[in-house]
């Protein structure tokens, strides 16, 4: 890793942002559109982020959700690699149970060679999807994802990127390639850069085991808002520093929306919250456009659900949005905030960043 790996994990606050902002990115895919329209719009966005300076730009790992096409992180992150030049890359997360430690260490390595210095791994132990699709990811039917299993993964990951197993241990000539041993090998020379790990987490578990292990946590603060302040505390109480921080850093992921009309706004996340309703019933598919939505007759039951998921949605225009995320950091401590905006229509999405970005005085590419 680098002399100060906090360097390559603590942002650099722009413009009159109170953190620093970064962007999660779900691509999602709305009826009518394509996956490739999807990925489009991400690569669009992508640029964006990077020339009005926002710090990160991660991809969440999700499965057999027909309306959100990031399975893959590392293939979308090498390709927005190629179209970007300095802005961090990463997970957010790799859903680490669902695959061997070896691979996500060669996945990301190679992330790593292809932009030395701008890639983070962040890992969740939730599967990203249901209970069958994580046993057909994993080719077994025992789902582990408990106290015992996750950290001794994460240590087997660790171990992987560092090029470290000691003597005696049956992976000790297993290497993880790019990565360390190359160094090692006559005429070797390797990167000093390896990506920083980071804990995601929806409750107290991973918030804990971030701090216990010094490593920054990021939370998901847009589909568990109520965890969110306890999950933070935990964190922060539980953290020992470490050789990668010696303070605690939190980030939280944000639902946001800014458009250039308030009412626009409402149609957008009624939209996406109909989205949500369907994936909380077994029914996932396409995110709906807002005129579909509008038509849609809500049960009881749903407009319920529609009203306290919306709650946590920070949206309507540009200074609504700048104020609800500057009072969301204020009552958080948050010392990064994590966009997401998973909408309909890709330029809906790339205007609301635009949007944000004008509202914090962001600097533009120069």
């Amino acid at each position: 890793m680098t002399a100060d790996p906090a360097e390559e994990i603590r942002g650099t606050t722009q413009g009159t942002a109170p953190v620093p902002l970064s962007v999660l990115d779900l691509v999602t895919v709305g009826a009518g559109r394509t996956a490739s329209d999807a990925l489009r719009t991400s690569v669009q966005l992508a640029r964006l982020a990077e020339a009005r300076r926002f710090h990160r730009y991660w991809v969440a790992e999700h499965h057999s959700m027909p309306g959100v096409a990031s399975s893959s992180p590392a293939v979308i992150l090498a390709h927005l690699a190629a179209h970007t030049d300095r802005m961090r890359l990463g997970s957010g997360g790799v859903m680490l149970p669902n695959h061997a430690p070896l691979v996500i260490a060669e996945q990301f390595g190679t992330l790593e060679a292809l932009a030395p210095g701008r890639i983070d791994l962040g890992l969740g132990r939730a599967p990203g999807t249901d209970g069958a699709t994580a046993a057909a990811l994993r080719r077994t039917d025992r789902l582990n994802e408990g106290a015992d299993d996750f950290p001794e993964q994460l240590a087997e990951l660790t171990r992987f990127l560092d090029d470290d197993f000691p003597d005696g241990h049956p992976y000790r000539r297993i290497h993880a390639v790019p990565g360390p041993v190359q160094a090692t090998s006559p005429g070797g020379v390797q990167s000093p850069h390896r990506p920083p790990v980071w804990l995601l987490g929806s409750s107290g578990f991973s918030a804990r085991l971030a701090g216990l292990l010094g490593l920054p946590f990021a939370f998901a603060h847009h589909f568990s808002a109520q965890n969110t302040v306890p999950a933070l505390d935990l964190y922060r109480e539980s953290f020992r520093p470490s050789a990668v921080l010696d303070a605690p850093y939190a980030l939280i992921g944000v639902s946001a929306l800014a458009t250039d009309d308030e009412k626009e706004a409402r149609r957008q996340v009624r939209a996406a919250a109909l989205s949500m309703v369907r994936l909380r019933t077994g029914r996932p598919g396409l995110v709906p456009s807002p005129e579909e939505a509008e038509a849609y007759e809500f049960s009881p039951l749903e407009r319920e659900f529609v009203d306290s998921w919306n709650a946590n949605v920070i949206h309507g225009t540009a200074d609504e949005v700048r104020a609800g995320l500057d009072g969301l950091q204020k009552r958080t401590g948050a010392d990064e905030l994590m966009i997401t905006a998973a909408v309909h229509g890709g330029d809906v999405r790339v205007r609301s960043y635009e949007l944000i970005a004008d509202a914090y005085g962001l600097p533009t590419a120069g």
